[in-house]
């Protein structure tokens, strides 16, 4: 297994695999980022995401069943892993520490926009 560690993307890509579930596929991350994050992703990439985030066990995936809409293609379905959650829940707290330690003054300020 590589490294775990969680770069921003591969932590769009997990937290899309768990609010698509269960019907997670390519797809449906794609579309998920695309509409909730407002990025602008094609289906290589969140292949290509999913591939990186399976072989460090933070997601597995299985084959689902054929479908004529599909024509007997299979679907590879994702689901994340115990790892994958424990680190998503990781990447969260670290974020809520910074945003913890922020000064008032500096959230008051001009540059911060909500």
């Amino acid at each position: 297994m590589k490294g775990t560690h969680l770069g921003e993307f591969e932590e769009l890509v997990l937290l899309a695999v768990c609010t698509t579930h269960p019907d997670t596929y390519g797809n449906t991350v794609k579309d998920e980022i695309n509409q909730t994050a407002k990025r602008n992703i094609n289906l290589s990439t969140a292949h290509g995401a999913l591939a990186r985030l399976e072989d460090k066990g933070l997601v597995k995936s299985y084959l689902g069943e054929a479908t004529s809409v599909r024509g007997g293609k299979r679907k590879r379905i994702f689901e994340i892993t115990a790892l994958g959650l424990k680190k998503l829940e990781e990447a969260k707290n670290l974020r809520a520490k910074f945003w913890d330690k922020i000064p008032e003054k500096v959230l008051q300020t001009q540059f911060i926009t909500t």
